[in-house]
């Protein structure tokens, strides 16, 4: 047994809560609700890729749903323009001047709905809002309120009408974050559910769990979870690894490595320590870095999926003791 420096019970009651909350409505996926609130802490976006009929969609609604801001959802289509998603500037004949109405995109948990399916003008017109929190229009200015998280569900099969993300915009997401299909077990349990309903809506009511305070304070809680230099360098060398990987094109930025960072003392402090072991780092390298290197086009055409790779890695950069 051992003390923490720093009170992390709060947090983690609130976690669990928001856990408890979630599980009255999806079954199982209890890895996707995990990172997904490791994001909400480390204050990153999150890119959520899965085969229709998964609830990727309803699971981020109701991480929504635990935390007391304001949510917008925006559903993409090849036809969206950018001012459909940032605002526009409209004439006023009453003061015979242009005012500025805001889109969509200014609230503090925004969901959007098949990213893919925008085309690449929309998708640049959040390159900005994402990494800096904030919309620059006709010159002037506009900051995000505090907090700011983008949710964004793709789906991997389908290619028609849709366009691939560009990479300064994946590199902008802290996780890629793919759901599989659900155990037998859990199917039996889904299809259990819904018989008792009997064709009736699942209208759970979902609390509260979160402000935008409480977040903020338990934000500043996991800046101050301690990680040894030892793995800190153990981080610099997985990404560092990416970047000579032969199987690789293209690999990882320095952003990874700090998404690393912030997602292990969130992943930590989630569970209970105010310290980061080398497990919770292992654990986050591969959200982190599947949508941030690229393969090789021979290994492609090989059929070596990119979790394959970040495997190795791991495999040959040594644990600090």
């Amino acid at each position: 047994m051992f003390e923490n420096r720093i009170d992390l019970s709060e947090l983690q009651n609130a976690v669990q809560n928001i856990q408890a909350e979630v599980a009255k409505v999806i079954v199982g996926q209890e890895k996707m609700i995990e990172l997904l609130l490791a994001a909400l802490l480390a204050d990153g976006h999150v890119l959520i890729e899965g085969i229709p009929g998964v609830a990727k969609t309803l699971t981020a609604k109701l991480i929504a749903k635990t935390v007391s801001v304001q949510f917008a959802r925006i559903q993409f289509t090849p036809d969206l323009m950018p001012s459909d998603v940032l605002g526009t500037s409209v004439f006023n004949t009453k003061t015979a001047d242009f005012e500025y109405k805001k889109g969509p995109i200014f609230a503090n948990l925004v969901l959007i709905d098949e990213i893919n399916r925008a085309p690449a003008k929309t998708q640049a017109a959040l390159f900005e809002v994402m990494e800096e929190r904030q919309i620059t229009m006709d010159g002037t200015t506009y900051p995000m309120s505090p907090p700011f998280i983008v949710l964004a569900t793709q789906n991997p099969i389908e290619q028609e009408g849709t366009y691939r993300l560009p990479e300064a915009q994946l590199d902008r997401f802290i996780f890629k974050i793919e759901v599989n299909y659900p155990s037998l077990e859990e199917e039996i349990k889904i299809i259990e559910s819904a018989q008792a309903r009997k064709g009736k809506p699942d209208n759970v009511p979902i609390e509260a769990i979160l402000t935008a305070q409480s977040l903020e304070a338990y934000r500043q809680k996991i800046r101050e979870i301690h990680v040894e230099p030892s793995l800190i360098k153990y981080i610099a060398q997985l990404v560092s690894q990416t970047r000579n990987h032969p199987a690789l094109y293209l690999g990882a930025s320095p952003r990874a490595s700090l998404a690393i960072l912030n997602s292990s003392k969130a992943l930590a402090a989630m569970r209970g320590r105010d310290f980061v072991s080398p497990e919770d780092i292992k654990e986050v390298v591969f959200p982190v870095l599947r949508h941030r290197v690229l393969l090789t086009p021979e290994k492609e055409m090989e059929g070596i999926e990119v979790d394959t790779v970040i495997k190795q890695i791991i495999q040959t950069v040594e644990v600090p003791r």
